[in-house]
């Protein structure tokens, strides 16, 4: 699992390959991943947008930026967690991805970024 903490927000990623949902002949690798976001902080946050970085391991690069987090935008209150799944595809059986999220301060108005920490997308054929 990977976890970083940023400004008082606390990001951990789990991942997982799903092979029934993937299909290597046509070099097509699906992997899903649960996100938790914890307000460590004293104050609510609101997540506004999400900036994703994703590499493969055939050269390629992605980025994805859009409002929210699979369709939400959630305010999480002092000491409470949101947590989502979601999922991407690559073309090869191993890669990674990182990111942002743009936090916005409800006390204040004030916009910040957290770092959603690299994690390895890998196939668990490749690790043996």
């Amino acid at each position: 699992m990977a976890t970083q903490i940023t400004d008082g927000v606390k990001v951990s990623v789990e991942t997982v390959y799903q092979p029934e949902y993937s299909n290597p002949e046509n070099e097509h690798y699906m992997f899903a991943y649960r996100i938790t976001i914890e307000n460590l902080g004293d104050h609510s946050v609101q997540l506004l947008r999400r900036r994703w970085f994703i590499f493969d391991s055939n050269g390629s690069r992605r980025e994805v930026a859009g409002e929210g987090v699979v369709g939400q935008q959630p305010v999480i209150d002092p000491g409470e967690q949101h947590e989502y799944v979601s999922g991407c595809n690559l073309k090869s059986d191993m890669g990674s991805m990182m990111g942002t999220y743009q936090m916005l301060r409800e006390f204040d108005g004030s916009l910040f970024e957290v770092t959603i920490p690299k994690f390895n997308l890998i196939a668990p054929h490749r690790l043996n």
